[in-house]
Formats: structure tokens, sequence, C-alpha cells
């Protein structure tokens, strides 16, 4: 639960940073998400969640 938790924090810290000192670059790339079909949406999800997930395997076990 610690590790899910910090995990959730350093998202946090990524994501406000990239709101923080990118507004404008951050605005046109939430309007530009809008304009896509929730399949390419779901699709990205889920490759970018099968990535992370193989990304926290491979680091905890190598």
């Amino acid at each position: 639960m610690r590790d899910l938790l910090t995990a959730i924090a350093l998202l946090l810290v990524i994501e406000g940073a990239l709101y923080a000192l990118f507004p404008q670059p951050m605005k046109r790339a939430l309007l530009s998400v809008i304009g896509q079909s929730e399949g390419l949406l779901r699709g990205a999800g889920l490759a970018a969640a099968c990535l992370g997930v193989g990304l926290v395997w491979f680091l905890r076990h190598h």
C-alpha cells in the first residue's frame, strides 16, 4: 500500500509540475484529446498501463 501511495504522490508531482511550467501547451493537449475517439483513448490508456506494469515488474526484479 505504501508503494501505491508513493506512486500516486509522484504522479501528482509530475502532473502538477507540467501544468505549472507549461500551462498553454497543457491546455492545447487537453483540447486535442476531446477530438479523439473513445477507442483511441482506451487503446492508448491500455498501452500506457501495460507499459507501466511492465516497467514496475522489470525494476522490481532486476
